[in-house]
Parts: structure tokens; sequence; C-alpha cells
């Protein structure tokens, strides 16, 4: 049974749920020891002071923070500890936000609130369910252990999920990071029209179960194997990168794999290749678009919570949302 690591309230208007916090992810990595090889010694780490040697005491270390002219500060754990945030007992939601509207960047780990007794169990649930039905998050700040964080509060199965999010300090800017980016260039038009194809092609209800960490599975093996005395397999090498020439080959060839040989045309449906998007004028069946497709309407449309729909709910709202831009254009004119 999970056990909380930290424990308060949710506060969204005047309604106030306390809450338990639990973490809702776990590590499955394997660990290792060091050994110098050769033997069957374990090597380990000392605190050492490096101008006599000898082995320090960890109530005896302080931190240091380095000067640009190589002095240092020397800060006590107490002085830190004066200066933090106090424990919070609240989140306190001060907006919120539609959920498809926060890069993925900024989700950094995520937790369960659960109410704390029973007797908050309605209030609990009518948060759910609102937040739910609006497909929105509520961000908010709370301190634990001693650090301050951002976080996204929504909706997950009949549970409060608590995203930590990174600050906007805390994202680099990959233009500025990145020097082999390719400057921005309106890639040749039959080229982009298959690699939509393609895309198109691939693409799938997002099942996270038919996903395992494959690389964990085969350390496990290597160590099975190496126990047992059996001969170890090599990973077969990766793919060679796809030349510039060959760009165009390589997509085509992709598309007619995932097809069975029929790309197609670059169009849809009526072979002019126009495709009906919701500020063309044309109204395209939204049950004749691929999902790529839907989403790229919904969004033109401006349809709030488009990312938690199915595939049956966004062609509805699109359908309707069409409907509703094609009378205002009439009325316009």
């Amino acid at each position: 049974m999970a056990r909380p690591i930290w424990n308060g309230a949710v506060n969204f208007g005047l309604v106030t749920v306390p809450v338990e916090l639990y973490s809702a992810t776990e590590a499955h990595s394997i660990h290792f020891r060091q050994f110098e090889r050769g033997t069957s010694d374990r090597i380990r780490y000392r605190r050492v002071n490096e101008r006599t040697g000898k082995e320090v005491e960890y109530a005896d270390i302080v931190k240091g923070y380095e000067l640009d002219d190589g002095d240092y500060v020397l800060v006590e754990g107490e002085e830190l500890d004066e200066i933090a945030p106090g424990r919070s007992r609240t989140i306190d939601i001060e907006s919120f936000v539609d959920l498809g509207d926060i890069d993925p960047i900024y989700f950094q780990k995520t937790y369960w609130l659960a109410p704390a007794k029973e007797e908050f169990h309605r209030a609990y649930g009518l948060l759910v369910q609102a937040m739910d039905r609006t497909n929105k998050a509520g961000i908010s700040t709370f301190v634990m252990r001693g650090r301050e964080y951002v976080a996204a509060v929504r909706a997950g199965d009949g549970v409060l999920i608590l995203d930590t999010l990174h600050f906007a300090a805390d994202i680099r800017d990959a233009r500025r990071e990145l020097r082999k980016l390719p400057e921005p260039k309106a890639a040749r038009g039959k080229e982009i029209d298959m690699a939509v194809n393609l895309i198109d092609s691939m693409s799938a209800e997002w099942k996270p179960e038919d996903y395992r960490d494959t690389y964990t599975e085969r350390v496990e093996k290597l160590i099975e194997d190496k126990k047992a005395g059996r001969t170890v397999s090599p990973a077969e090498q990766p793919a060679e990168a796809t030349k510039v020439v060959d760009l165009f080959d390589a997509l085509s060839r992709s598309v007619r794999g995932r097809t069975g040989g029929r790309a197609g045309k670059t169009g849809s449906g009526s072979g002019s290749g126009e495709k009906a998007t919701a500020g063309s004028g044309k109204q395209a069946d939204p049950a004749g678009l691929s999902r790529a497709e839907l989403d790229r309407m919904a969004r033109e449309l401006d349809i709030k919570g488009r990312s938690k729909l199915k595939r049956a709910e966004l062609e509805q709202a699109v359908r309707e949302a069409s409907r509703s831009a094609g009378r205002r254009g009439r009325k316009a004119s």
C-alpha cells in the first residue's frame, strides 16, 4: 500500500478539499555495485579533505558557492533552512487553463491526490468531475520538502492528478543552445505531402500498455546468461541514416510499405489534391478524414479540450464547429 508523502488541502474558490499526495510512478531500472576488475572487491567512496587526505565526518561538511574570482561563500545547512519557505499545507489553484495548452516540455513528475478522509469524498468527486468535463488543469504553487513547485492539477480516471511543472526559467531555448538546427525553410511540396501521408498511415490510438522497457529486459537476460555461462548475443546495429538525395524515395517506399503498395494521391477525396479545412469554405465529412486531419481542423476551429476527445467525439465537435463557422461566414457576406 502506498504511503502519502505530503498532506494538505486543495483550494479553489471558497471550496477546500483536504488531500494526501502519493507518487504515481516508480523506477524499474537495474542498479549495479562497482568492483575492481579481476577481483570481488567493492569500490566505495569516501568524503576526503583534498588537502589533508583525511576522511571528513558528514556533520562537519558545509556547502560552498564558487564566486567568479575562484573564492567560495560557505553556507551552513541551518542558514538554508532559515530562509526556505515553510512547509506548505495548501495547493491554492490560481487559475484554470486548457490542458492542451501546456507544452509537454513543462511536465516534470506525476503524483496522485487522494481525499484525506471519507467525509471529503463528495467535494473531491465534484472537483474530479468538473475538471474532467472541462478538460482544464488548475495551476497552483505549493511547497514540499523545502522546495517550491508550480503544479497542474487535472482529472484522471476517477482521481485527481498533480503534475509538478518546470518553471519557465528552467526551459532552455533550443535555437540558442543547439547550433546544428536547420534554418526555417519550407520543404518541397511533394516531400511534405508524402511525409504527411506517412504520418497519417502510421497514426493510431495511444496505448501505453503496448510499450515496455526492452533495454532493462535485455540487461536482465544478460545477467541470467552470464550467471548460467551462456553466450551473450549483441544487439543489432542501428540502420544507416537516410541520404539527402534519397529522402523522397525513402518517404515513398515507406508510404507504399504502410499502405500495401497503394501510395495514392497526396490530396484527399476529390482527386484534385485539395483538402477541405476549417477556413476553406468546403465542408468535408469528418468521418472520411484521418485523425491528423481532424486534429488540424479542430485547431483551426479552436475546439477546446480536443486533445482528450475520442475520435467519434472529435468528429462531432468538428462537424458542429464547421456548421457554426459556415453560418457566421454567410451572415458576414
